[in-house]
């Protein structure tokens, strides 16, 4: 029976849906768990640090295939080992980080699937806007750690001259407890919004975060559903559910004898934005008619 390795960098718990859509990609290749494949789980509990080592054992246990479930775990799992197929889920750019060659031809023994993360910075602000077109100062929360953030940021500032919004409270967070540290220092510097950067790191804390800005009554956007669905105001951002989907295919295919350097990076261009109709009821906001026509959900 064939392995595949299963590399992330959060717990199983925190990731229960996105691992049920890669089951069943692998089962729409014609592969069952427990059946015709087994999978090797390894996960680092949001410890990065623990990667490394995972990855080390995934390559001695000899798996059939790595997947590799987000950007971290990508780029361990790369360096890692140059003869495994490694098939990896990352919203940061694979050819950036040297994950392939190129999209079309990825060369080596990796490919996988993408989605835009960095590139939504002026749509999340434009959402933002549509919901307090008076709000003026809007902090932007981001991971330091997290590969595509610099890109992100470049694109939200090039957004907020665009409509004249300030982006002059940009806080970093890399922990939990940053992230703590993150909102004391925003309640200093009084915000009328706020924007959260992709992260790793912040889709494992969205609870937190959610939290936080409710308690500090910080209407906020977030870059995942994940985020609405945990008390968010607001989300928008690609799938990564049918992006984990598409990789549980790719993977079923190499498991079928297909080459990484033969399969093209796909790109999951599935979008989602989601209103949490409770939250802003919280927050007392009273959502414009044009905003909730475009919402894909909203939750109540």
């Amino acid at each position: 029976m064939p392995v595949v390795g299963f590399l992330g960098s959060s717990s199983a718990a925190d990731r229960t849906r996105l691992v049920t859509a890669f089951r069943q990609g692998i089962r729409e290749s014609g592969y069952v768990e427990g059946e015709n494949v087994a999978i090797e789980y390894r996960w680092a509990q949001d410890q990065y640090d623990r990667l490394p080592d995972l990855a080390a054992d995934l390559v001695r246990r000899q798996v059939t295939v790595i997947a590799a479930h987000d950007t971290p775990s990508s780029i361990v799992a790369k360096a890692a080992t140059t003869t495994i197929p490694i098939v990896f889920a990352s919203g940061a750019d694979p050819v950036k980080l040297g994950l392939v060659a190129s999209l079309n031809r990825p060369g080596g023994n990796v490919t996988g699937v993408t989605f835009v993360v960095a590139e939504l910075g002026a749509k999340l602000l434009g959402l933002l806007h549509e919901l307090q077109p008076g709000a003026v100062r809007v902090g932007v929360l981001v991971d330091p750690n997290f590969a595509p953030t610099q890109s992100f940021v470049s694109d939200v500032q090039a957004a907020a001259l665009s409509i004249g919004k300030q982006i002059d409270v940009l806080v970093e967070a890399s922990t939990g407890r940053d992230i703590d540290t993150a909102f004391a220092s925003l309640a200093q510097k009084p915000i009328d919004a706020l924007l959260v950067a992709p992260s790793p790191l912040f889709n494992n804390r969205r609870v937190q975060l959610a939290t936080l800005a409710a308690y500090h009554r910080v209407p906020a956007i977030y870059p995942l559903r994940d985020f609405a669905e945990a008390g968010g105001l607001m989300s928008y951002g690609t799938s990564i559910t049918e992006a984990n989907r598409l990789a549980g295919v790719y993977v079923g295919r190499v498991l079928k004898g297909a080459k990484p350097a033969d399969l093209p990076v796909m790109q999951s261009t599935k979008f989602e934005f989601v209103i949490n109709l409770n939250t802003a009821k919280a927050f007392g906001l009273s959502l414009p008619p044009g905003l909730l026509a475009i919402a894909d959900e909203v939750i109540e």
